[in-house]
């Protein structure tokens, strides 16, 4: 009985911690948790940024530059989620990789890029007929990051 009991206590904690080590993003502590690249203490709730690696560690970040900044450090090959504040939905992170990213210097962002993020692409071109600016998909905007010097590792 006792053996069985201990067979049951074993296997419930293998099952809970294969469980625990799927990657997720985790809230952003806004006024106390600090960029990983830059180190500025994220305020931000609608630039913030997170990856998530495929072992689950959580890197934050106060703006979406930073966390590119950080993919060759980080491991570009090793990253499960790259997620993104949601600017018509402050504090929401979304999948960067099918956002759409709206850079327009009507809209300051917290590193300068002047970059901000929406749910779509259909979404950022809205914004832009408003505020003006270029619109681009996950993989435009690392190049275009690269080629404006915001980002310094792709």
């Amino acid at each position: 009985m006792m053996k069985q009991l201990l067979q049951i206590a074993v296997l419930t904690l293998v099952i809970g911690g294969l469980g625990s080590c799927t990657p997720g993003p985790r809230p952003i502590d806004y006024g106390t948790d600090a960029c990983h690249f830059c180190r500025m203490t994220i305020v931000d709730r609608q630039h913030a940024a997170e990856m998530v690696t495929d072992k689950g560690k959580v890197y934050k970040f106060d703006a979406v530059e930073c966390m590119v900044n950080s993919r060759e450090e980080i491991g570009a090959d090793n990253i499960a989620l790259y997620l993104c504040n949601h600017y018509e939905a402050p504090g929401e992170l979304i999948d960067a990789t099918t956002a759409g990213f709206l850079v327009s210097e009507a809209m300051p962002s917290p590193m300068g890029a002047n970059l901000t993020a929406y749910a779509t692409i259909e979404a950022a071109t809205a914004a832009r007929q408003e505020h003006g600016g270029e619109v681009f998909n996950w993989e435009a905007l690392l190049s275009y990051l690269k080629s404006k010097h915001y980002v310094y590792h792709l």
